[in-house]
């Protein structure tokens, strides 16, 4: 068993994904499942894993969310693992063996799968995204969305491995994913970003551009069409709300009527 990191899953009616996720954690000796409001299987599926801790408890963005996850660890080292994702057998073996430096936040490697088709292109290959740290010296920040761990004065390296992400089952998870993105992302910016009409079209429609034809996204075809498409909708719903929000917030000013 591997002792000295915690593993911390969040959850969310993740019943599909879920126990992929926890097998490939089952040499760990303690995970965190954070729940934050689960009605289908999931919580029911966490609990046949013995050195699963199940918590139960709010969502306040994802980073807030993550570090009070970790608070509940036992371990100083906290690698993040999604309850969508799974680790493959090349980077268990490195966590097994690895000499981890206090000092150094480590980056891994991710291979992109919708349902089980991997996606080889649209930007989704083999990100690079950081994942283990020690909460000692480090945490994420307060981003609602686009997270991340605090590198500031620390080193980073990228481990040997693959952690292979089932992010979508469904046409309706794009969908419901970009919609919960777009919110949180104008409620963070509202007030501090500008927006228009115009400004959603053209990001929206770049973000096409960008995914279909710059990141070869017709290549994974019909799916890298989905993931374009999506990345459309993100990103004009993202602009869009926060045009909206950005004129509540005007409308309510002192003066105006």
């Amino acid at each position: 068993m591997i002792g000295n990191i915690s593993v911390v899953v969040l959850a969310k009616n993740n019943e599909t994904t879920i126990q992929k996720t926890l097998q490939s954690l089952c040499e760990f000796d303690d995970v965190v499942v954070y729940d934050n409001g689960s009605h289908d299987k999931t919580i029911e599926i966490a609990k046949e894993f013995s050195n699963v801790n199940l918590v139960q408890g709010e969502f306040k963005g994802f980073g807030w969310t993550k570090n009070k996850a970790a608070d509940f660890a036992k371990n100083d080292w906290i690698l993040i693992i999604d309850s969508d994702e799974v680790i493959d057998a090349k980077l268990l073996q490195t966590l097994q063996t690895k000499q981890l430096d206090t000092q150094t936040v480590y980056i891994l490697n991710f291979r992109a799968f919708y349902k089980n088709t991997e996606v080889k292109h649209c930007g989704w290959n083999n990100q690079k995204i950081k994942r283990l740290y020690n909460k000692t010296v480090t945490k994420y920040n307060d981003n609602d969305v686009h997270e991340d761990i605090i590198t500031q004065d620390l080193q980073t390296e990228l481990l040997e491995g693959n952690v292979l992400h089932y992010s979508y089952q469904s046409i309706e998870q794009f969908v419901n994913k970009a919609n919960t993105y777009s919110t949180l992302f104008a409620q963070n910016n509202a007030g501090k970003k500008s927006s228009s009409p115009a400004k959603a079209f053209f990001n929206g429609a770049y973000s096409f551009i960008k995914t279909y034809f710059f990141k070869q996204g017709f290549r994974d075809g019909y799916v890298g069409l989905v993931i374009a498409y999506s990345h459309m909708v993100t990103n004009f719903y993202k602009y869009i709300k926060l045009y909206e929000l950005n004129k509540e917030l005007k409308d309510k000013k002192p003066g105006r009527h």
